[in-house]
C-alpha cells in the first residue's frame, strides 16, 4: 500500500502589536500541522510592509531551529506552510510561501489544494510574458493576483477577481504590505478555520493548531468566503457562498489529526463511527480488535465498542520515523514501515485479530503489515478498511493521480485479500459512509476518489509533475 500523500497545511497570524516572537508562534502552529506535509516548510513575516521569509526542504524542526527563527524580523503579520507536492515536484523552489514584490507593494501566498485549470492558466500567463521560478500552482495564483491588483483599488478586490479565474481546491492565506486575507474555494474542498489568541487573529488548516497555542476557535472560513484583516478589523465577503459544497471526505478518514474539528465535526468521533459501521457491516469472530497506527486507531476503538471484542495494541511505533507516504519510492516506503511498526508478540501470538486501517491504495505495504502479524504468531488477521475502495483519481490536492495504480481497479476484493494474505477483507461501504456523513450533518462532500463523481467539472487526468513535462 502506498499511503495517501498529504496536500499541505497553512497557518497565519495577525497580531495586535508587532512581536519579536511571531516566528516562534508560526513555527509552533506549523509543527502541529506537520502531518499535512513533510517535504518542505516556510515562514514569511511582514515587517512594516516589507516581507521577509525563509523556507527549505525538510521537517519544521529541521528547518526552523532557534538560530533561524531569531533572524526573522519582528512583525505584525506572518504566514507559514508545510508541504507535500501534489502539483510540482519536491524541489526547494516549490516550497512555500511564494513571495513576490510588485509595483503596488509586496505579496506572500500559501496554498492548500490543487487547481484543476492550472495548465491552462500557466500557458495563458506565459503567453502574456510571465516568468515562473517554480512548478507549483501556487505561483500561478500569485501571478493572477498581482495582475488583478494592477487593475483594482485593493488587494481584496484582486483576490475576488482571481477567484473568478481559478478552479478547483484552494484554501489560501494572502499577505500584502498592510492586510491579511483568508480565502476558501466555493466548494470548501480543504479546511480552513479562524481563531483568536487575545486580540491576535489566527488562521489554520486545522483547529489542533489553535489548541496548541491556547487560542480560542472562532469559526470555520465558509466555502467561497473572503476574510480580510486590516488594522485588527475583520471584514467578511461571502462572495460565492451558495455553491455546491465539496469538502474532501478523506479529511475525516485520514488527513486531519483526530483532535481537530473540521467544519463542526470531530475527526475522532467520525473515525470511531466508521469503525462502528464496519462492525455492523462486516462482523467476524475474533479475540481482539487493533488499529494500524495512527490513522486506524480511532476506527478500531469504534469497531471494538460496537462488536464487544476487546481493543488492544498490536504494534509499537517508533516516534522518530515520519509518515510512510513521504518517501518517494515504493521500496523506501516499505522499508520505513518495517522500521516504524513492530508487532507486540505477546499481544499477537495465537490470537484472531481484527485489524483496522484507513485505506488501501496499492496493497504492498499492508501486505507486509499482515505478514508481520502472522510471523509474530497471529492465528488469523481479518482486515477492515475504514473507507470505500479507491476507484478513481483525485484532482483537488490528494496524491491519487493514476487510476491504473489503484489495486481495487485491477483486482476483486477476494483477489486483494489473497495478495495481502488476510483471512478476510472488507471495505466500508459507500452507503455506510453516506450514513455517517448524514449523522454528523455534513451537507456536501467530495467522494470522487471512491465514486468517480465530483462536485465540479474535472479535467483530463493530470500527474503532479505535469508542469515539468509539458512543452509550451
Amino acid at each position: 500500500m502506498r499511503k495517501i500523500k498529504e496536500e499541505c497545511g497553512i497557518f497565519g497570524i495577525y497580531a495586535e502589536h508587532p512581536k519579536t516572537s511571531l516566528s516562534y508562534t508560526v513555527c509552533a502552529g506549523l509543527s502541529t500541522l506537520q502531518h499535512r506535509g513533510e517535504e518542505s516548510c516556510g515562514i514569511a513575516i511582514n515587517a512594516d510592509g516589507i516581507i521577509e521569509y525563509y523556507k527549505d526542504l525538510g521537517l519544521v524542526s529541521e528547518v526552523f531551529y532557534p538560530q533561524v527563527l531569531d533572524k526573522l524580523p519582528e512583525g505584525k503579520m506572518a504566514i507559514g506552510h508545510v508541504r507535500y507536492s501534489t502539483t510540482g515536484s519536491d524541489k526547494k523552489e516549490n516550497a512555500q510561501p511564494i513571495v513576490i514584490r510588485h509595483k503596488k507593494g509586496n505579496l506572500a501566498v500559501v496554498h492548500n489544494g490543487n487547481l484543476t485549470n492550472a495548465v491552462e492558466l500557466k500557458r495563458e500567463l506565459e503567453d502574456e510574458g510571465a516568468i515562473f521560478t517554480s512548478t507549483n500552482d501556487t505561483e500561478i495564483i500569485c501571478h493572477i493576483i498581482v495582475r488583478e491588483r494592477m487593475k483594482t483599488n485593493s488587494i481584496e478586490e484582486a483576490v475576488k477577481n482571481t477567484m473568478k479565474r481559478i478552479k478547483g481546491a484552494y484554501s489560501l492565506l494572502v499577505m500584502s504590505s498592510t492586510k491579511m486575507i483568508a480565502v476558501r474555494d466555493p466548494q470548501g474542498f480543504r479546511p480552513l478555520c479562524m481563531g483568536k489568541m487575545g486580540k491576535n487573529i489566527i488562521f489554520a488548516s486545522e483547529t489542533c493548531a489553535l489548541d496548541i497555542l491556547g487560542a480560542k476557535f472562532e469559526r470555520d472560513v465558509k466555502p467561497g468566503e473572503i476574510i480580510t484583516i486590516t488594522n485588527n478589523t475583520i471584514k467578511s465577503d461571502e462572495y460565492i457562498c451558495d455553491e455546491n459544497k465539496g469538502l474532501c471526505i478523506f479529511e475525516y478518514i485520514y488527513f486531519a489529526r483526530p483532535d481537530s474539528i473540521i467544519d463542526g465535526v470531530s475527526v475522532h468521533k467520525f473515525r470511531k463511527e466508521t469503525g462502528r459501521f464496519l462492525a455492523k457491516q462486516a462482523p467476524v469472530e475474533a479475540d481482539i480488535v487493533a488499529g494500524v497506527p495512527d490513522s486506524g486507531l480511532d476506527a478500531a476503538m469504534g469497531y471494538s465498542k460496537e462488536s464487544k471484542i476487546p481493543y488492544d495494541i498490536v504494534f509499537t511505533k517508533s516516534k522518530y520515523i515520519g509518515r510512510t507516504f513521504i518517501q518517494n519510492t515504493q521500496s523506501k516506503r516499505q522499508k520505513q514501515v518495517l522500521l516504524k511498526l513492530n508487532p507486540i508478540k505477546m499481544n499477537v501470538k495465537d490470537r484472531k485479530i481484527v485489524l483496522i486501517d484507513d485505506s488501501i491504495v496499492r496493497g504492498n505495504t499492508i501486505r507486509r503489515i499482515v505478514d508481520s502479524l502472522k510471523t509474530a504468531g497471529a492465528k488469523e488477521v481479518h482486515l477492515r478498511i475504514a473507507s470505500p475502495a479507491f476507484l478513481d483519481v483525485c484532482y483537488f490536492g490528494t496524491d491519487v493521480d493514476k487510476k491504473e495504480n489503484l489495486v481495487a481497479v485491477n483486482y476483486s476484493v477476494e483477489d486483494i485479500r489473497k495478495q495481502i494474505g488476510a483471512d478476510s477483507l472488507e471495505y466500508l461501504s459507500l452507503e455506510s459512509l453516506s450514513a455517517i456523513a448524514h449523522k454528523y450533518d455534513i451537507g456536501g462532500y467530495c467522494d470522487g476518489c471512491f465514486t468517480g463523481k465530483y462536485p465540479i467539472e474535472v479535467p483530463e487526468e493530470i500527474e503532479k509533475d505535469t508542469f515539468e513535462k509539458i512543452k509550451l
